[in-house]
């Protein structure tokens, strides 16, 4: 229901939208809205500006049947403002279809500087759907229909036809693989092809890396992905693949933090630390040179 205080129209200029002062109790997020509003240090600081200044830039919504508004952009604005303690919020409020509620969703979130690889791969699917429910026409096939608003959801993001299909790919991931994902501890290009795998062997291969404590390289994944296609992936197949020493790792040293640290001051950086081995290998050399031509 909305709110009984009334909404406060405070522009009427001809020819322009009105900006109205919505009780913020009336303003509901997005359905399915696939971009994160996290309580982080930059939220911290959108709190802080907020609590000194204002919301200065309208939210964008739109009536809800059941009553009250749904945010089409300005989720985060509304939660810094909700945290520091404005009761209302200026606010556009237009008509829309569910399709370009969705669209506009999306294009106002994407101009983000941080996004996500789970935010923009829902993004980019929700706009996809939203496009093609748009482009139904009788003159054009649905793959028509979908290669089209592909290749313009692509222009418009300043990415590629074929980059929108592969992050789409990733909303195939169980969330606990997409969550790694977003943490960088799976690359993208392998995420890819572990999105061809079922729900069950995604799952197998969660626990085949968390057993392991390595994360696919491309390549591994390449393997594990014809696994599946074989209908041979299981739990010991990908342990088996997982497990396997990396060409890279067998080529490279790796000495921990903790063991270097206990023969140095606490004072010293890790490049203090670099420097001072390096310089004692130095050494150790010419002394091993010198012993040798004797």
């Amino acid at each position: 229901m909305i709110s009984e205080q009334k909404s406060e129209v405070i522009s009427t200029e001809p020819n322009r939208e009105q900006i109205q002062q919505i009780p913020i109790t009336d303003l509901h997020p997005f359905k399915n809205h696939p971009f994160k509003v996290l309580d982080d240090e930059a939220m911290q600081r959108t709190v802080e500006s907020v609590a000194q200044f204002g919301v200065l830039a309208p939210l964008i919504a739109r009536p809800r049947p059941e009553g009250g508004y749904e945010i089409i952009s300005g989720h985060r604005r509304q939660h810094a403002a909700e945290l520091a303690g404005l009761t209302t919020l200026p606010v556009i409020v237009r008509n829309m279809s569910d399709e370009e509620a969705v669209i506009r969703m999306v294009d106002s979130n994407l101009q983000r500087e941080h996004i996500l690889p789970s935010e923009r791969a829902f993004a980019y699917k929700m706009k996809l759907e939203a496009m093609n429910h748009q482009g139904v026409r009788g003159d054009l096939t649905c793959g028509q229909v979908g290669h089209k608003s592909r290749d313009l959801i692509a222009a418009e993001a300043g990415d590629s036809a074929r980059n929108v299909q592969r992050f789409i790919r990733l909303t195939n991931l169980i969330p606990e693989l997409l969550d790694l994902v977003d943490q960088k501890k799976i690359s993208f290009n392998p995420a890819v092809e572990l999105s061809y795998l079922t729900a069950t062997e995604q799952r197998d291969f969660l626990e085949a890396m968390q057993d392991t404590q390595n994360a696919p390289s491309l390549s591994q994944a390449q393997r594990i992905k014809k696994l599946s296609q074989e209908g041979k992936c299981t739990y010991d197949a990908i342990f088996d693949i997982m497990g396997e020493e990396k060409k890279a790792e067998m080529d490279r040293v790796t000495i921990k933090n903790e063991v270097l640290q206990k023969y140095f001051p606490k004072s010293y950086t890790p490049k203090q630390m670099q420097d001072t081995i390096i310089k004692l290998l130095e050494q150790w050399q010419k002394k091993r040179q010198r012993s040798q031509e004797r």
